[in-house]
Order: structure tokens, then C-alpha cells, then sequence
């Protein structure tokens, strides 16, 4: 063994190094870490694995020897979420470091099922679940994203219900793994994509349902955000009934299974047909209904006896018009004879104040030469020169003056 400190005039040798790196992680002890089982490898009746971090990128391998793997559960496998108690060793002789499992368990669904709480709570609070911010899915899309893993039988499911329900539907496809440690990177990516595609009118994540801890990508913090960022309408379609992902609240719809959601997003051309038929066979029932009434308020119109004749006005107007004739000129008659009677009477009334009657009785009216009529003797002294009227004609004379009576 060397001693002091490794320097270049005095390096160490590499069993050195090895030695003091074994030294030094024994003194490590066992620890109990947590994490996902990314591989699962069976070597006679020994195990090689590795385990992944939950959160950040960062893997370690392990072995369970024969006699260990006796005494821990036997449906372990690759993508369970699991606790292991492990002893760090370091072999010299290969400079290699392995995780020696001791013991190793699932992590207690009611951890995992209160951490789901929280991040639910967490969600719930900040609005995500709310229905007002779920948006309405098209009547009929023409382009439909679908986020499933590759030769599903999620992906079978929803093509052959959607293309059964109305044959000219368009897809876009992202294939992404749907459980293990790809799962929520893969699921944010395809989501992303195909929210960016401006020809996709709605999304659908479908995966067939499965175990529990296998879906648990499903309720990742970051496939639900990216899910809740979507402007383009979202349907889960995990087809878990029992415990359903964190997906499912926070997408527009929830489909209880792949081919529900095939069901729910496309309207059925059969169905479609059917309803324009009944809703036509409606309308051409309803404007049979609405002629016929009017038909036959305008016959009971025609009936009336305004509209049976069309001279009966004519006639009734040329009747009124002879008796307004009739009438008219009658009482033009009348009225002339009374004007008449009338004006005989004012002309007697004339003829028996005129001046001439007077005249005509023997009387005459004397004037003087400036044409004003003598009313006295005093009027016509002697010598002035009168002009007398009498009822045939008029004579001049000269005023000899008074006399007396």
C-alpha cells in the first residue's frame, strides 16, 4: 500500500484507489431509497435491475441475490413505483459499483393515493377542474388528434368506432408510451404537437385502462399542466374506472373508455341522417299543415257573398248612385221652385216700394238742377228751374213760387 498523499512523482496504484474508494462507501452503510423499476432482468434465480428517480434524471443498477429475492414480494416488476433497502458495494477486481438489494416493497398505495390528494387539492385550488374553463368540443371535427401508444389496442379502438360512425374522419396521430418512466415526457410532447397542428379540432389521450401504479403518468403533474394549457379541446380517454387519473378533471371531457370517447367526440352518420330525415319529414309536415289552413281560410273567404260575385259591389254602387242622382235632381228642383216662389215674392215687395209705383199713382218728383230733390217749397223759390219725373217720362218747368193752399 502506498502511503501520503497520490501525486505524480507518487501516484497510487489503481487496487489503491479501488481499496480506498471500497473503504469508503462501506462505511456508507445500507440506506432505503424510493424509485421506479425501469429494468427487471431474471439471471438464473437472481435479478438485475436498475431504479430511476421519480423526479429528476438519475439511475442506479442493483442486484437481488437468490436468497434475497426469496423473501420480497413476487409480483414485482419493471414499472413499479417501489422503497429498497440497499448496501453500496464497490468491486475492486472490475471497478464496478452495485447496489445490493436487502429488501424491497411497493410503496403503500396510501402514500401514493395522499400524494395524489394533495397535487389534486393543488390543482382543485388553482381552478384547473372549474367547468367554465372546459371548452366545447366541435360537433364534427374534421381532423382528430389522438395521443396513444403505438399498435394499441386503444389506437384500434378509437379508429374503427370513429371511422364506423362517420367514415370520412381524418386523424393525426402521436404514439407515446403509455406507462413506465417515458411515459410523462413522451405524452407532454405528442399534447403539445398536437395542439400546435392549427387543422386538429380536438385531442384524445387514450390508453385501455390497467393497473393502477401503471397509470400513474396519467396523473404527473406535468402531463396534467400541459393538458390544462390546451387551446384545443382535450379528451381523456384512460379507461380506469375504480381510480381514475388526475387527466380526467382537468380535460374538457372524460371518456370512460377508448371507444366512448370515439362515440362522444364523432356524431354518427347514421344517426345524423336519420335525425335530418325526421327533422325534415317535420318541416314538410308542419307547411302541409300551415297551406292546407291557409287553403282553407281562403275558400271560406271566397264563400263569403262580398267575394262570391265580383259585380255585386258594381251593382250596389250603380243603385246608390241612381238614387243619389235621383234624389239630387229633386231636390234641385225643389230648391229652384222655392228660389223661384222667393224671388217673386222679393220682386212684388220691390215693385210695391219702388218709387216708380209711386209715380205710376199720379205722383212726380221734382229736382233741381244740380239733381237734388225738392222737399219744400222753400227748396224751389221763384224762378228756379225744375226737372219733374213722372211715371212716363220727365218735363222741365220753372218754380213760380209758393202759393198758397
Amino acid at each position: 500500500m502506498a502511503n501520503g498523499p497520490a501525486t505524480f512523482e507518487n501516484p497510487w496504484p489503481v487496487a489503491e484507489l479501488g481499496h480506498k474508494l471500497r473503504d469508503y462507501i462501506e462505511r456508507l452503510g445500507t440506506v432505503w431509497i424510493e424509485g421506479e423499476i425501469t429494468q427487471w432482468g431474471v439471471s438464473g434465480r437472481n435479478v438485475f435491475g436498475k431504479l430511476k428517480d421519480l423526479d429528476a434524471d438519475a439511475t442506479v443498477s442493483f442486484t437481488i441475490w437468490q436468497s434475497v429475492r426469496q423473501k420480497i414480494p413476487a409480483d414485482l416488476k419493471q414499472g413499479d413505483h417501489v422503497v429498497a433497502l440497499v448496501k453500496v458495494n464497490y468491486w475492486v477486481k472490475g471497478g464496478t459499483l452495485t447496489m445490493q438489494v436487502l429488501q424491497m416493497k411497493h410503496v403503500g398505495l396510501g402514500d401514493l393515493l395522499e400524494r395524489l390528494e394533495r397535487l389534486r387539492a393543488q390543482l382543485a385550488s388553482e381552478g384547473l377542474f372549474e367547468l367554465e374553463r372546459k371548452k366545447k368540443l366541435p360537433f364534427l371535427p374534421g381532423c382528430i388528434g389522438l395521443v396513444t401508444g403505438k399498435d394499441s389496442d386503444a389506437e384500434k379502438d378509437v379508429l374503427r368506432n370513429a371511422q364506423l360512425r362517420w367514415p370520412a374522419v381524418q386523424f393525426r396521430i402521436e404514439y407515446s408510451a403509455v406507462q413506465g418512466d417515458r411515459t410523462v415526457s413522451e405524452v407532454v410532447a405528442a399534447i403539445e404537437k398536437l395542439d400546435a397542428d392549427p387543422d386538429v379540432d380536438v385531442i384524445i389521450v387514450a390508453r385501455g385502462g390497467g393497473d393502477f401504479q401503471n397509470l400513474l403518468g396519467f396523473s404527473d403533474e406535468r402531463v396534467v399542466r400541459a393538458a390544462a394549457a390546451c387551446t384545443t379541446p382535450i379528451v381523456s380517454a384512460i379507461g380506469h374506472e375504480a381510480d381514475r387519473p388526475i387527466l380526467d378533471d382537468v380535460a374538457d371531457l372524460r371518456a370512460s373508455t377508448p371507444t366512448d370517447a370515439a362515440k362522444r367526440v364523432v356524431p354518427d352518420v347514421a344517426e345524423q341522417q336519420l335525425l335530418i330525415q325526421q327533422s325534415r319529414a317535420r318541416l314538410a309536415g308542419r307547411m302541409t299543415t300551415l297551406v292546407t289552413h291557409e287553403m282553407s281560410r281562403l275558400e271560406q273567404l271566397r264563400s263569403r257573398p262580398a267575394l262570391a260575385s265580383h259585380t255585386w259591389i258594381i251593382d250596389q254602387r250603380a243603385e246608390d248612385l241612381t238614387r243619389y242622382v235621383a234624389r239630387g235632381a229633386e231636390l234641385i228642383d225643389r230648391f229652384i221652385e222655392r228660389e223661384q216662389n222667393r224671388t217673386a215674392e222679393l220682386a212684388a215687395s220691390v215693385r210695391a216700394l219702388s218709387p216708380q209705383r209711386t209715380l205710376d199713382r199720379g205722383y212726380a218728383i221734382a229736382q233741381k238742377a244740380d239733381g237734388s230733390v225738392v222737399r219744400g217749397v222753400a227748396d224751389a223759390p221763384d224762378g228756379t228751374e225744375l226737372s219733374v219725373t213722372l211715371a212716363d217720362g220727365a218735363l222741365t218747368a220753372l218754380s213760380q213760387g209758393a202759393r198758397e193752399r
